[in-house]
């Protein structure tokens, strides 16, 4: 009988396993619950914010994982690849995490390394431990790419005019533990800092794999992003949560364009846009269920990085078998939307009306307030935006005058450049008459420049001996005056 009673209490545990869980916030939470989340958090050590629920429930079994790659194994399939593919990739660590596992990224280019005026696009993988779907397809997206580059013009147009950067797993060590959460049983997609809230703003408590991201935008542009997590299928796009942290659907500047890129996404996917729970296969986050600290938010927030959360499978630990099922689904969806960054938007460059130097300026879209910022290079600018449209476009740099044009963005990207003027102040203006002189001030200041050329000396002493004889011909004259005035005598005025 207790055998008996055993076998039904482990075979309920595991069912729990295979129930439909969301990936960028566990089960989905009613906003009965949002509502009061942040008064009972401290955002400390033991806050709900940015650590997990405890879970009563048994570990994953090792056998899930089987067939999948571990973090060594993954880590000698990337350096193999950039062995194999060196001609157009090169691997490097962002950081480590908690249990110091190096963060490794692929760069896919036909110049990587090199600053270029082109777009960059990242894909992260793994971010929650308990969803490794993503870090075996970016595997096989680096490897598509590799092998048919020269064959696929899809391939080809992404290796020639993208900067492709994949980093396969975030979250190595939970992955490890068979866990959502990090070493330190953190949700990593809750450890940014909030736009709507004071959360995660303490530096020492953020985490290890969180930081490196952030220093990564940082020090590479990106264009554009996406995140790959498991538990449903849909593509998800901010903003991620409310300030009254009510489910509602809650756009942010460029909704319409985000729109545009999540339709990429699930059009092209093999079932993505059929969904019956998510309209066209996309979702707003906020309209879907708040949540806050997400990355996705952060990154456009404070870089201008257009960022996807995609969920790429129902079931967020798959049978390895399906991997390749999986990734056949998925791969127009990942190769169209890097593509999408060179094939729709507008696209440029900013320069100085003074010799065509490269203005590292910003550029915003009446009616958004949002700014893309150019590159500190080239000055390069890469603008998405929903095609079919009609938009006036700024390009502004400190010290120089705005300039702003109107265009029509249709269904192909379109190049458009700016040359913006100094902004003339009175010590130009100045400087300018000074230019723009005739003659006569042109002698007056070789003259000027005689005196500053060592000779202030001689013309001290010409001064004085020049003011002396001055000084000797007045006295002359006065002399001359009272000598005539003692013979011609007083005036007389006229008898009438």
């Amino acid at each position: 009988m207790e055998l008996l009673f055993s076998l039904v209490f482990l075979s309920l545990t595991f069912s729990s396993f295979l129930h439909p869980t969301f990936a960028r916030g566990g089960q989905r939470q009613h906003s009965s619950l949002s509502s009061g989340f942040f008064e009972n958090s401290s955002y400390n050590s033991g806050s709900t914010a940015r650590h997990l629920f405890e879970e009563n429930r048994l570990h994953l079994s090792l056998d899930i994982a089987r067939g999948y790659m571990t973090n060594s194994q993954l880590e000698k399939a990337l350096k193999a690849f950039a062995q194999r593919c060196s001609h157009i990739s090169r691997i490097y660590s962002i950081g480590k995490s908690v249990k110091g596992v190096p963060l490794w990224v692929i760069e896919i280019s036909d110049n990587p390394g090199e600053e270029e005026a082109e777009p960059a696009f990242k894909y992260i993988g793994n971010v929650h431990g308990d969803e490794p779907v993503g870090r075996e397809l970016l595997l096989f997206l680096a490897n598509w790419i590799c092998d048919n580059h020269l064959k696929d013009p899809l391939a080809t147009l992404i290796v020639e005019n993208v900067h492709l950067h994949i980093l396969p797993t975030m979250n190595p060590d939970g992955f490890s533990l068979r866990r959502r959460g990090n070493a330190n049983n953190v949700d990593l997609n809750r450890d940014f800092p909030d736009q709507f809230f004071p959360m995660n703003e303490d530096v020492h408590m953020r985490q290890p794999e969180t930081r490196a991201i952030m220093n990564w935008l940082r020090d590479v542009h990106f264009t554009a992003s996406a995140s790959l997590h498991g538990g449903a299928l849909v593509a998800n796009y901010p903003w991620d949560g409310t300030q009254d942290k009510r489910t509602n659907y809650f756009g942010c500047p460029d909704d319409e364009t985000f729109r545009f890129m999540a339709s990429i996404y699930s059009q092209s996917h093999y079932n993505m846009s059929l969904s019956k729970e998510f309209q066209g296969g996309i979702t707003n986050g906020a309209s879907w269920y708040p949540i806050y600290g997400g990355m996705q938010d952060w990154n456009y927030i404070h870089y201008g990085c257009f960022e996807l959360t995609l969920e790429i499978s129902d079931n967020k630990w798959p049978s390895a078998t399906e991997l390749p099922t999986l990734w056949e689904y998925n791969k127009m969806s990942m190769l169209n939307l890097v593509a999408s960054l060179v094939k729709t938007g507008v696209h440029g460059r900013i320069f100085s009306s003074d010799g065509g130097r490269p203005l590292p300026g910003f550029i915003t879209v009446k009616g958004m307030n949002q700014s893309v910022k150019s590159g500190r290079t080239f000055a390069d600018y890469h603008r998405l935006l929903a095609p079919r449209g009609r938009y006036e476009v700024m390009a502004a740099m400190p010290g120089y005058k705005l300039r702003s044009t109107c265009i029509w963005l249709d269904e192909a990207a379109m190049t458009l450049d700016f040359v913006l003027d100094a902004e003339v102040t009175l010590k130009g203006n100045l400087l300018r008459s000074g230019c723009e002189c005739d003659c006569g001030n042109t002698i007056r200041l070789e003259f000027v420049d005689f005196l500053l050329g060592g000779h202030l000396e001689v013309c001290f002493i010409l001064i004085i001996i020049v003011g002396f004889l001055c000084f000797l011909f007045q006295r002359r004259m006065k002399s001359n005056l009272s000598k005539h005035r003692q013979v011609v005598g007083p005036k007389r005025l006229a008898g009438v």
